[in-house]
């Protein structure tokens, strides 16, 4: 039997940055996915394969090998999860080296070490061929990790002793509150060894889906009943998201009354965003007006944003092209590069949107659309295999 579990990337609507000091953001899940796909092996076959589609690299160890560098996790899984520790970063680093890790691809390590660690967290020493494929772009703020240890997470445990799933079923499948709650908890640990110190926001909105309210370490899900579309840009600029964060702070501290101003202009629009998804539409007039509300918020955030110092040359001509057409844009996530947001009103024209997709293309970016706000993670069993 093999089982695939997919999960979806987030983009940040409103809040970015304001987030850090302690304000409201508000986040949401695009229908673009990362997908899982394991098929364990007979115990003879004694490898565990790793493929990872996107990037063309292939990876293999033999369970003896990692049995060997990883004894000191003793038993696997715990229903708790627990943190990765230094030490077993370390075991994890020497099992990656024995591979031939091609040196421009280095920094998609951290990624199998979460992987191996992951794997034998949960499912422990059982040969399996795993493949992954995404169509999330790698370090452009859409939540690509998030959906990478989720999708892992949700894989590895339908295929252990502590969810109880119905195999039976065709198709997409979603796991019950309290067993998502468990596939959040093991990707946060996976998002740990990627990135350090992550907030939880990714994984939790890659886990449960929809749209998160988040402010000072506090979740809140919110339903969002609008049926809302984004042009997603990638600018495909790198930016360094610890160095944009410090140059706000450092700001802040300058002018703490300005800042201060604006941090709470940023948090009234992230409160107005979640109040208008929640709203039901009662015609297309509503929806209309709904959806200009949410044009201006957005040309409203990004003035803001561009005023705390933290947009870029190539988010400005994303700006300026989308404005030709009428439409408002703001950057998401970190900004000085990475993706930018184009609201799509639901009675615009796909001539329009391709005229604008070809535009900003001339640029060097890619842009895609994406749904906003649907489901988290689900699950898959084929039996055919």
């Amino acid at each position: 039997m093999e089982v695939t579990a997919r999960a979806p990337g987030k983009i940040i609507l409103a809040g970015e940055h304001a987030v850090v000091h302690g304000y409201t953001a508000v986040a949401s899940s695009i229908d673009l996915y990362t997908v899982f796909s394991i098929r364990l092996r007979s115990e003879d076959d004694d490898t565990v394969k790793l493929k990872l589609n996107d990037i063309g690299l292939d990876f293999s160890w033999s369970v003896r090998r990692i049995k060997e560098v990883l004894s000191h996790l003793g038993s696997p899984f715990s229903s708790t999860p627990t943190s990765c520790s230094l030490e077993t970063i370390k075991s994890l680093a020497t099992l990656v080296d024995e591979q031939s890790f091609p040196e421009t691809k280095i920094g998609l390590a951290s990624g199998v070490y979460a992987f191996l660690w992951l794997y034998t967290s949960i499912l422990g020493f059982k040969p399996a061929t795993v493949t992954v494929s995404s169509e999330l772009p790698v370090g452009a703020g859409l939540g690509s990790s998030a959906a990478y240890c989720v999708s892992l997470s949700a894989a590895l445990l339908a295929l252990s002793d502590s969810v109880k799933l119905d195999v039976s079923q065709k198709g997409w499948s979603m796991f019950n509150e309290s067993e998502a709650e468990l596939v959040n908890k093991w990707a946060f640990e996976g998002e740990k060894i990627i990135h350090g110190k992550p907030s939880g926001v990714d994984n939790s909105v890659s886990t449960f889906g929809n749209v998160i309210k988040f402010k000072s370490g506090v979740m809140t899900r919110v339903n969002s009943n609008m049926p809302l579309r984004m042009l997603i840009t990638n600018t495909k600029v790198g930016r360094d998201t610890k160095a944009l964060v410090a140059n706000v702070s450092a700001r802040k501290s300058r002018h703490p009354d300005a800042m201060c101003s604006v941090l709470n202009a940023i948090e009234a629009i992230s409160d107005e965003w979640s109040t208008i998804i929640q709203s039901h539409a009662v015609d297309d007039l509503y929806l209309s007006a709904n959806e200009e509300k949410l044009r201006e918020l957005m040309e409203m955030n990004q003035g803001l944003l561009l005023s705390i110092g933290v947009s870029h040359a190539s988010i400005e001509n994303v700006l300026q092209t989308s404005m030709k057409y009428k439409l408002a844009s703001k950057l998401t996530g970190a900004g000085g590069g990475g993706c930018v947001l184009t609201l799509l009103p639901t009675h615009i024209s796909g001539e329009v949107i391709d005229k604008l997709v070809e535009e900003l293309g001339s640029f060097g970016f890619q842009s895609f659309t994406a749904g906003i706000g649907g489901k988290g993670v689900q699950i898959s069993f084929d039996h055919s295999s």
